[in-house]
Protein backbone atom coordinates (compact mmCIF):
# COMPACT_ATOMS: atom_id res chain seq x y z
CA UNK A 1 0.00 0.00 0.00
CA UNK A 2 1.01 3.43 -0.96
CA UNK A 3 1.55 6.38 1.63
CA UNK A 4 -0.92 9.33 0.50
CA UNK A 5 -0.87 12.78 1.85
CA UNK A 6 -4.40 14.35 2.72
CA UNK A 7 -5.18 17.90 2.83
CA UNK A 8 -7.91 19.46 3.96
CA UNK A 9 -9.17 23.25 3.33
CA UNK A 10 -9.83 23.41 7.16
CA UNK A 11 -6.32 22.98 7.91
CA UNK A 12 -3.72 25.19 6.37
CA UNK A 13 -0.50 23.81 4.54
CA UNK A 14 2.65 23.43 6.21
CA UNK A 15 5.51 25.37 4.05
CA UNK A 16 7.43 23.16 1.42
CA UNK A 17 9.53 20.71 2.94
CA UNK A 18 8.50 20.83 6.26
CA UNK A 19 5.76 18.05 7.24
CA UNK A 20 2.59 16.26 6.20
CA UNK A 21 -0.38 17.66 8.51
CA UNK A 22 -1.63 13.84 7.56
CA UNK A 23 -0.60 10.48 6.38
CA UNK A 24 -2.07 7.86 5.19
CA UNK A 25 -0.84 4.46 4.62
CA UNK A 26 -2.70 1.24 4.70
CA UNK A 27 -6.42 2.79 6.47
CA UNK A 28 -4.58 4.47 9.03
CA UNK A 29 -4.39 8.06 9.40
CA UNK A 30 -1.52 9.61 11.25
CA UNK A 31 -2.41 13.42 11.97
CA UNK A 32 1.01 15.36 13.05
CA UNK A 33 0.55 17.75 16.04
CA UNK A 34 -1.96 20.15 15.36
CA UNK A 35 -2.45 23.86 17.27
CA UNK A 36 -5.23 26.07 17.21
CA UNK A 37 -2.26 29.14 15.09
CA UNK A 38 -4.49 30.76 12.24
CA UNK A 39 -3.69 33.83 10.38
CA UNK A 40 -4.15 36.30 13.18
CA UNK A 41 -1.63 35.91 16.54
CA UNK A 42 -4.03 38.53 18.13
CA UNK A 43 -6.82 35.98 18.11
CA UNK A 44 -4.41 32.98 19.41
CA UNK A 45 -3.69 35.08 22.00
CA UNK A 46 -6.97 35.53 23.57
CA UNK A 47 -7.60 32.02 23.81
CA UNK A 48 -7.57 29.26 26.86
CA UNK A 49 -6.53 25.88 26.80
CA UNK A 50 -10.36 24.90 26.17
CA UNK A 51 -10.84 27.22 23.39
CA UNK A 52 -7.68 26.20 21.54
CA UNK A 53 -8.50 22.42 21.96
CA UNK A 54 -11.48 23.24 20.76
CA UNK A 55 -10.25 24.19 17.66
CA UNK A 56 -7.85 22.27 17.67
CA UNK A 57 -10.00 18.80 17.32
CA UNK A 58 -12.52 20.95 14.43
CA UNK A 59 -8.55 20.90 12.25
CA UNK A 60 -8.50 17.28 13.26
CA UNK A 61 -11.64 16.78 12.42
CA UNK A 62 -11.41 18.33 8.89
CA UNK A 63 -8.76 16.07 8.43
CA UNK A 64 -10.16 12.85 9.15
CA UNK A 65 -12.79 13.77 7.05
CA UNK A 66 -10.77 14.90 4.02
CA UNK A 67 -8.83 11.10 4.68
CA UNK A 68 -12.47 9.66 4.39
CA UNK A 69 -12.70 9.34 8.09
CA UNK A 70 -14.38 10.54 11.69
CA UNK A 71 -13.09 11.04 15.25
CA UNK A 72 -14.88 7.86 16.38
CA UNK A 73 -12.05 6.35 14.16
CA UNK A 74 -9.50 7.91 16.18
CA UNK A 75 -7.68 5.48 18.42
CA UNK A 76 -4.94 7.77 20.22
CA UNK A 77 -4.19 11.14 21.11
CA UNK A 78 -1.08 12.85 22.26
CA UNK A 79 -1.83 16.40 23.73
CA UNK A 80 1.01 18.19 24.72
CA UNK A 81 0.24 21.52 27.55
CA UNK A 82 1.73 24.44 28.57
CA UNK A 83 0.33 24.99 31.84
CA UNK A 84 -1.08 20.66 33.43
CA UNK A 85 -3.26 22.44 35.93
CA UNK A 86 -5.20 23.66 33.40
CA UNK A 87 -6.20 20.19 31.72
CA UNK A 88 -9.67 20.13 32.68
CA UNK A 89 -9.98 22.31 30.14
CA UNK A 90 -8.84 20.06 27.29
CA UNK A 91 -10.56 17.28 28.53
CA UNK A 92 -13.68 20.02 28.62
CA UNK A 93 -13.14 20.52 24.42
CA UNK A 94 -12.20 16.92 24.20
CA UNK A 95 -15.85 15.48 25.20
CA UNK A 96 -17.13 17.75 22.35
CA UNK A 97 -15.92 15.65 19.67
CA UNK A 98 -15.78 11.94 21.32
CA UNK A 99 -18.13 9.97 22.87
CA UNK A 100 -18.51 5.85 23.68
CA UNK A 101 -15.01 4.54 23.75
CA UNK A 102 -12.99 7.96 24.10
CA UNK A 103 -9.30 7.07 22.65
CA UNK A 104 -6.13 5.97 24.52
CA UNK A 105 -4.62 9.23 25.68
CA UNK A 106 -1.72 10.80 26.42
CA UNK A 107 -1.40 14.38 28.07
CA UNK A 108 1.88 15.62 28.81
CA UNK A 109 2.87 19.31 29.79
CA UNK A 110 6.23 20.69 28.10
CA UNK A 111 8.06 23.87 28.70
CA UNK A 112 6.98 25.57 25.73
CA UNK A 113 5.45 25.05 22.12
CA UNK A 114 6.14 26.88 18.51
CA UNK A 115 5.13 30.24 19.99
CA UNK A 116 4.32 31.74 23.65
CA UNK A 117 0.84 32.18 23.02
CA UNK A 118 0.20 28.60 21.61
CA UNK A 119 -0.99 26.60 25.22
CA UNK A 120 -1.90 23.14 23.56
CA UNK A 121 -1.15 20.54 20.54
CA UNK A 122 -2.88 17.33 19.40
CA UNK A 123 -1.06 14.73 17.35
CA UNK A 124 -3.55 11.70 16.50
CA UNK A 125 -3.86 8.19 14.52
CA UNK A 126 -7.48 6.44 13.43
CA UNK A 127 -8.37 3.16 11.56
CA UNK A 128 -10.17 4.95 9.04
CA UNK A 129 -13.66 3.63 8.88
CA UNK A 130 -13.33 1.59 11.92
CA UNK A 131 -14.82 3.47 14.76
CA UNK A 132 -19.12 3.22 15.05
CA UNK A 133 -21.19 5.10 12.80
Amino acid sequence: MTIRRVTSAAVPEPPPERWSNCLVCDGIAYVSGMTARGTDPKVLAGMDEYEQAKQIFGKIKGMLEAAGGAMADVVKVTIFVTNIKNNIKVWAARREFFSGNFPASTLVEVRALAAPEILVEIEAIAHIGKGPR
